[in-house]
């Protein structure tokens, strides 16, 4: 998502290269650029007027500072307006009631719901610390409540059985009742959607409301709608009273247009964005790094979380005592294999660093996660004794990994060449130290 858009944004700076001073002139080219490039996005119309005006503005008559070019003063002041679009501070998800804490889920049928509730419950049992308690109240797909359980059993949480003849309130206050039997401090509530807003729809969740008293109820909007999401949460907002907005599909090749509208237009920040299919998907929103990732400058500091919640520390410790042993060996390497792909795809990684988008769009992400998947294949095709002392593999052997892993005795020797290259460096590091190692490598300036 917002690939389009970070391109155009980054022509339109370039354009302002090597100018002494932001003129109105070309403050005028740049924002005509930048407002089409927001209206292809699907942003809303009454959205990019006010974020050009309140640019143009802030832009007109400020002296280029002295370690500044025209560009990067320019760039500031949209990085800063399009965190004030998208929210400003981070908010993090309001939990200061008695318990069980009562969320509901509400939002259009397809827009991910039952799955984004799983993904909640997740984030509030493993970062919160919390015992939520699931329950759906979509009576009309039994699907949905099915649904719902097999995502409980696989986050190992409770799901009250709920019956279809019952009714959805009725559902509800059962469930809360289980809740408190169970101790549990978060009641977490699926509601039924629709295919569009009905005034039956509506009804039935203010009667949920009514019964339970809710202390968030939160939107659940389909980031690959555009203004439709907007439209939709506006409608919700006004019979329901929103307190946040969980946008899903973040990761799609939409155009990002529901993301930078739906804060200004519904008045209700975004809490969570669904970023996958996996239950670990969901991430906090935080509008200052989506600003950055969306102008191109990456997003580090969602790296360095996404590599503390995904990398296991007794994994990480055998694999610092190897390099430290010089005993690095296939063990180990699959060990780092699996550290990154829990971390996500090639492609969402390199994006997360400055500059990665334009190596990602050289670099070929689907192939590298092909041979990511094909390296684990063949290793985990060897004998543990194999992969402990790889020197002992001789062209039988080979042949049997290679048949194994369904590939072939080439792929197998690539693998084994660019491993003892690695092995070789690693050693050559820790004979020589960092400092070392980094005092004998060319200066790149001279």
């Amino acid at each position: 998502m917002f690939e389009s858009l970070t391109d155009k944004l980054e022509l339109t700076f370039k354009r302002l290269r090597g100018q002494g001073k932001i003129s109105e002139k070309n403050i005028d080219d740049a924002l005509r650029e930048v407002r089409l490039a927001l209206l292809e996005a699907d942003v809303h119309v009454k959205v990019v007027k006010n974020f050009i005006e309140s640019i143009k503005a802030k832009s007109l008559g400020q002296e280029v500072l002295q370690s500044l070019t025209p560009e990067q003063q320019f760039i500031k002041i949209v990085r800063d307006e399009l965190i004030g679009l998208l929210g400003g501070e981070y908010q993090d998800l309001d939990l200061k009631t008695a318990p069980p804490v009562v969320i509901m889920l509400v939002g259009l049928q397809g827009s991910g719901k039952t799955t984004t509730l799983a993904k909640l419950a997740r984030h509030l049992k493993k970062d919160r610390k919390r015992s939520p308690f699931l329950v759906s109240a979509d009576i009309y797909r039994p699907a949905a409540i099915e649904q719902l359980k097999i995502l409980g059993r696989e986050l190992d949480l409770p799901v009250y059985d709920s019956n279809p003849d019952a009714s959805p309130v009725a559902i509800c206050q059962q469930a809360l009742d289980e809740a408190n039997k169970r101790f549990c401090d978060v009641l977490l509530i699926d509601t039924a959607g629709r295919l569009h807003i009905d005034e039956e729809l509506m009804q039935e969740l203010a009667s949920i409301k009514d019964a339970l008293r809710p202390h968030q109820i939160l939107f659940v909007a389909d980031a690959m709608t555009g203004q439709d999401a907007v439209n939709q949460a506006l409608g919700f907002d006004g019979k329901l009273g929103l307190s946040g907005i969980i946008l899903t599909k973040l990761d799609g090749d939409a155009r990002g247009g529901a993301a930078l509208s739906i804060r200004e237009m519904v008045g209700k920040p975004i809490l969570f964005s669904g970023v996958g299919e996996k239950l670990d998907a969901l991430e906090p929103f935080y509008p200052d790094r989506l600003a950055s990732r969306i102008l191109g400058m990456g997003d580090v500091l969602s790296l360095i979380d996404k590599v503390q919640q995904n990398i296991e520390q007794k994994e990480a410790a055998q694999i610092q005592k190897a390099f430290q042993k010089q005993q690095f060996t296939l063990e180990e390497f699959k060990l780092q294999l699996q550290q990154i792909k829990r971390m996500g795809s090639v492609g969402s990684l390199l994006e997360m660093i400055p500059g990665g988008k334009k190596i990602a769009s050289q670099v070929d992400t689907e192939q590298a996660e092909k041979e990511i998947k094909r390296v684990e294949a063949i290793i985990n095709s060897m004998t543990l004794g194999e992969r402990r002392n790889p020197a002992i593999l001789n062209g039988g052997r080979r042949r049997r990994i290679a048949q194994g892993s369904g590939t072939t005795v080439t792929d197998v020797n690539r693998l084994m060449k660019q491993f003892m290259e690695m092995k070789k460096m690693m050693q050559r590091v820790s004979k020589l130290g960092v400092r070392s190692m980094l005092s004998r490598m060319p200066n790149p300036f001279h």
